[in-house]
């Protein structure tokens, strides 16, 4: 009889396998990487000061979550819209403690631009949703999110001058960047090879 050849012990994964377990882990690394600001914020609340860090990231991490929500929603991606649901709870929270403990002089007028941008990208996508048609609405929604998703992966670099100018990068959070790195990885993969996505895996 003819013994059919067992596969070794030790081989590597299969492309498949691998791409699978990317998009297992795309929606749990997205979720790590809105968790990766949380000792930052802790950090602020407990010296009850923002020092130099910029507010940019947080509100930005609102309106690229709401995007990707809507984006999720309106092409039945689950794994999309849940983890970036995460990402507009823990997008308030971080914003609201840093609007509590910001000193700086023009905090104000900062803090009122940065909220009233977010919500009118909010309120305008939610009228997209509304108004247009499904598909329509989710390609014009899913080329913002592109845009908004660089925002947000940019957003630390504002601090860049700040980081040169003191020889310090305290102002560029190390988590916040090392968690961002992982999770574009994973959602490339699975945009391109899995989703075959342009929004999903440009960003």
């Amino acid at each position: 009889k003819k013994q059919v050849p067992r596969k070794a012990a030790g081989t590597p994964l299969t492309m498949q396998s691998l791409l699978a377990l990317c998009g297992t882990l795309a929606p749990y690394c997205g979720v790590l990487c809105f968790l990766a600001p949380m000792p930052t914020i802790l950090e602020v609340a407990r010296d009850k000061s923002t020092g130099a860090l910029p507010l940019l990231p947080y509100s930005s991490m609102i309106s690229n979550s709401f995007v990707w929500v809507m984006y999720g929603l309106l092409k039945n991606l689950p794994s999309v819209y849940m983890s970036n649901a995460v990402g507009v709870t823990l997008g308030t929270y971080y914003f609201r403690t840093y609007t509590k403990y910001c000193t700086t002089i023009g905090a104000g007028k900062q803090i009122r631009t940065h909220f009233r941008g977010a919500a009118c990208i909010i309120v305008f996508n939610m009228c997209l949703a509304q108004i247009l048609e499904k598909d329509m609405a989710a390609d014009i929604i899913g080329k913002e999110g592109v845009f908004y998703c660089i925002v947000l992966f940019a957003s630390p670099l504002v601090a860049l001058k700040h980081v040169l100018e003191t020889k310090s990068a305290a102002s560029i959070p190390l988590p916040f960047t090392l968690a961002c790195f992982v999770n574009c990885l994973c959602w490339s993969v699975t945009g391109w090879f899995t989703m075959k996505d342009f929004n999903i895996y440009f960003p």
